[in-house]
């Protein structure tokens, strides 16, 4: 197919405006639905013992409510009218799933760092996910309704400029184009902003593979042991285990047996060089962890690993599941969701973890492989003023632009269509607002559910109790 003019690009995104006007990009969607069955569905087939989990975690504020019910905003945004620009998107890009991480190359980065819900669907569907977060968190923290406007309007303002500037970069620039800490400080315009960001570069220097190790694990008769810490850490066949013995999981031997294979398979998805690089590591220990709000439930493996300078290298193994973006857009669709996952990653990021790939686990289970942590860093959002969490919508709207403009090669056609003006912003300004209420409602009727018994909801420290003696 031939590749079209850059004039005949920017006519296709005017264009897209005869299909959605940006002032409707106001509407909340389709929210005439169950929130209740909506999550109660989304909770099919995780962990029995862990769900009440999710639910607590959830519980806590309409904030944490917002991070574990992506499947509800999913949900209503389908009941909207879209711009037909599709591509890979995150699926899930509310404001704390960006942050800071090591490139292969041990550059400091900020961008997306989750990926579970990635899947072809339309790229203002991230932008409507980012700007309700903003609009729920500023709530949650009583910014009042100018500020959080203001969080808006700059995280909008920044993806349209951001966008505007990647409409005049070739393919290969985009594809090289880092949003780097250096960058950041550079362009910050507060020295309070720029001396957390120094402080964040301070801080992923000390959060590497050897700080988890002596956070984690002890030697015993020469090997490295994972400590259990239950609800949140636990070996899954051993005496702390909440996977229960209908699962395959508990008998550890069968289980070693399994996950060589799936370890196998998820070599085999790597590029040479890099199985050769985990040749030299053995396998020490293998615990479950409870990762989250949203993904809470679903099976969430740490693989500890030493080399023979008993250096360690920590592996996190996800179980990856349907996309809620795939239940509410039609061309969202893949085989393995782990290799969603991993495709949608690569795709997206900037700089990808080099031992990123996938497999499928004990069950049938589609996992994805990742290093647990690796100089990561996220925003502590709830310790930010306003002006330093303006800077953040800032640098969350910048990144989430330079992620839609590599993933899509839509560059173009996005910037044509939001314009040079307010108009996309303040329509996205008043869909935050207006979904930000409609948060809090779901929000009272989940509440109601767990107060009647309809959802079992227990917090961290109610399931701890459960294993102390």
């Amino acid at each position: 197919m031939a590749i079209q003019t850059i004039e005949e690009r920017r006519a296709r995104g005017r264009s897209a405006r005869e299909r959605v006007k940006r002032s409707e990009h106001r509407a909340p969607g389709n929210v005439e639905r169950d929130p209740v069955a909506l999550l109660q569905a989304n909770s099919a087939g995780r962990v029995d013992a862990l769900i009440p989990l999710r639910y607590g975690r959830m519980s806590v504020s309409p904030f944490t409510f917002y991070r574990g019910s992506a499947i509800l905003q999913a949900h209503d945004l389908s009941g909207t009218p879209n711009t037909g620009i599709a591509f890979p998107i995150c699926g899930d890009a509310h404001l704390l799933n960006f942050g800071g991480f090591a490139t292969p190359e041990r550059q400091l980065v900020f961008d997306l760092n989750d990926f579970d819900e990635v899947a072809p669907g339309p790229w203002e569907w991230d932008l409507k996910r980012l700007v309700a977060s903003f609009a729920v968190a500023g709530g949650h923290m009583r910014s009042g309704r100018g500020a959080i406007a203001d969080f808006v309007m700059t995280a909008v303002t920044e993806y349209r400029d951001r966008m505007n500037e990647y409409a005049q970069d070739s393919a290969l620039e985009l594809w090289y184009e880092l949003v780097t800490l250096d960058r950041m400080m550079a362009s910050a315009v507060t020295a309070e902003g720029r001396q957390l960001l120094l402080k964040a570069k301070e801080k992923a220097a000390g959060r590497t593979h050897d700080s988890v190790l002596r956070k984690m694990a002890v030697q015993r008769d020469g090997r490295w042991v994972m400590q259990d810490a239950p609800p949140a850490l636990f070996h899954p066949g051993g005496p702390n285990s909440l996977l229960g013995e209908h699962t395959n999981w508990t008998n550890t031997e069968a289980w070693n047996g399994k996950l060589a294979k799936s370890f196998a398979d998820y070599l085999d998805t790597l590029s040479s060089e890099r199985r050769e690089l985990l040749s030299q590591f053995e396998l020490q220990d293998v615990e479950f962890k409870v990762v989250g709000v949203g993904s809470v439930g679903t099976a969430c493996l740490v693989l500890l690993m030493m080399d023979s300078h008993d250096k360690p290298l920590f592996l996190q193994v996800k179980e990856a599941r349907q996309s809620v973006i795939g239940q509410f857009f039609e061309a969202a669709t893949h085989g393995h969701q782990g290799q969603r996952v991993v495709s949608g990653q690569r795709l997206l990021q900037a700089a990808s973890d080099p031992f990123l790939g996938w497999s499928t686990g004990p069950g049938g289970r589609h996992f994805y492989f990742r290093q647990l942590r690796d100089m990561k860093i996220s925003a502590d959002v709830e310790r930010l003023d306003n002006t330093l969490l303006k800077g953040y919508a800032r640098a969350c709207g910048w990144a989430l632009a330079r992620a839609h403009a590599k993933a899509g090669g839509k560059a173009v056609e996005i910037a044509a269509y939001i314009g040079s003006g307010d108009q996309f912003a303040e329509a996205l300004t008043q869909y935050a607002f207006a979904y930000a209420q409609q948060n809090e409602r779901d929000y009272e009727i989940f509440m109601r559910a767990c107060r009647s018994g309809k959802l079992k909801a227990r917090s961290d420290e109610d399931m701890a109790a459960d294993f102390r003696v």
